[in-house]
């Protein structure tokens, strides 16, 4: 919701937030009143409004706001060029949330949105809370709801860790993947307590305070009980009767903290995946292949498996004649197909123009027919308008007994070598003691 008296600020500050916010549904009113009807017909997860109003004071519809119960939480920003430091003397008080100075120019105003929202993102997670008293159940799991957040309420600590060690084995699944934060009371009824839990969640799940935030319900003020609380593993606690807006601030510290870990982990996994992609093909690369190579060549659900050798026939013709840029084309289309048609399988690039896939679950006369296959496709691929065709070598482990990764692939490149010898674009298969053509070749 933008609420100023100036079509033109409006405008402005409603095309910034739907261009920094995506999927952002903005609505904007000309006076203090109006906002305030229409906020009570709808929710709204932001409002900026300017410090003077035609009809009230910028203050004054965020004390109204606050004193509402469908936006008593929601972040109120004050823009406004002229404000003073009443703004820091009654902000506060009134509920202002945060204050940009539109003096800075409105193209700060994009920068200083994207900062707001990391900073002040909403309530959303999956909770699991445990409370064994259904009643301090129902009015917790009330608040919490409220502010938009799912929650699964157990009433003991061992359902609670069943539930837990579901998702950890795999066994069960939930709709977001897991739990973002446990909210807890200390003291359970049962063999296992509050302090049996978090002990359980860190020492056997082995779940650190950054993977799993723990926010402990205690009825009591002594220090003790609270260092007890602390040393159990829980990143904080709140005491009863609980107070909605400290439960709230403290569920969104952790839920923060959760968040912050789960984006550092996307993107520690996106730089692994890098680190193993060829860039320009799209398949993995050879430093990929080294290092797990021969645990996917070796597992038992892989067998048998069997390493192809891939090289596309006078690619150096292709480089001189057409260009680089042009071999380049014709690397990662070839890459790409690879991709989609072994997609069950580990697709590498071998080096240069070559291609090694190391397929599992592969007999004999079905990976003849899948080279066979793909030799086709590649002769109507064109990539880059290019006619392309492909040599290939195969060899099995089920051919090569207690044959390795390197023994395999060195095969397979026996084949591969066989086949251009024998006039390219053709499949061979090295069958242990001799190295014979595809019979399904044309």
């Amino acid at each position: 919701m933008v609420v100023d008296g100036s079509a033109v600020t409006r405008s402005i500050l409603t095309r910034i937030l739907c261009q920094e916010i995506e999927n952002a549904e903005v609505e904007a009113c000309d006076s203090g009143e109006a906002a305030l009807a229409r906020m009570e017909e709808s929710q709204f997860d932001l409002v900026t409004t300017a410090l003077l109003l035609p009809d009230m004071d910028g203050l004054d519809l965020s004390r109204r706001l606050r004193k509402s119960r469908q936006h008593h939480y929601t972040p109120i920003i004050v823009v406004s060029g002229d404000a003073d430091d009443r703004l820091l003397r009654e902000g506060f008080e009134a509920g202002v949330t945060d204050y940009f100075d539109k003096s800075k120019g409105y193209k700060a105003f994009g920068g200083f949105i994207k900062s707001f929202i990391t900073r002040n993102s909403g309530l959303v997670g999956r909770i699991l809370f445990v409370e064994d008293s259904r009643t301090a159940a129902a009015v917790t799991r009330e608040m919490l709801e409220r502010h938009g957040l799912h929650v699964d309420h157990h009433t003991s600590a061992e359902t609670a860790l069943a539930a837990l060690e579901g998702l950890s084995s795999g066994v069960t699944e939930s709709e977001s993947g897991g739990y973002d934060l446990i909210i807890s009371d200390f003291y359970l009824k049962g063999k296992l307590t509050g302090g049996d839990l978090l002990h359980a969640v860190r020492a056997k799940l082995h779940l650190s305070q950054q993977e799993l935030p723990l926010l402990v319900i205690t009825g009591t003020d002594d220090h003790q009980t609270q260092v007890e609380v602390f040393h159990a593993g829980a990143n904080d606690f709140v005491a009863k009767p609980i107070v909605e807006e400290i439960l709230i601030a403290r569920v969104r510290a952790l839920l923060l903290i959760k968040h912050q870990y789960d984006a550092l982990k996307e993107q520690a996994e996106a730089m692994r995946w890098l680190a193993a992609t060829d860039s320009l093909t799209g398949v993995r690369s050879k430093r990929y292949l080294v290092d797990h190579g021969e645990d996917y060549l070796r597992d038992p659900d892989n067998q048998p498996a069997c390493a192809m050798i891939i090289d596309i026939d006078h690619f150096k013709q292709i480089n001189d004649e057409l260009g680089h840029i042009t071999g380049d084309h014709v690397l990662a289309g070839l890459g790409e197909l690879l991709n989609a048609e072994f997609a069950d399988s580990m697709v590498v690039r071998f080096g240069g123009e070559e291609f090694c896939v190391i397929v599992p679950r592969a007999p004999g006369e079905e990976m003849l027919a899948r080279a066979e296959g793909l030799r086709r496709k590649v002769r109507d691929l064109r990539p880059a308008k290019v006619r392309v065709t492909i040599s290939i070598g195969l060899a099995s482990n089920a051919d090569h007994e207690g044959a390795g990764l390197t023994r395999l692939i060195a095969a397979a490149d026996e084949a591969l070598y066989s086949a251009k010898e024998a006039g390219r674009d053709r499949v061979h298969v090295h069958l242990g003691t001799e190295i014979l053509p595809s019979p399904m070749g044309d």
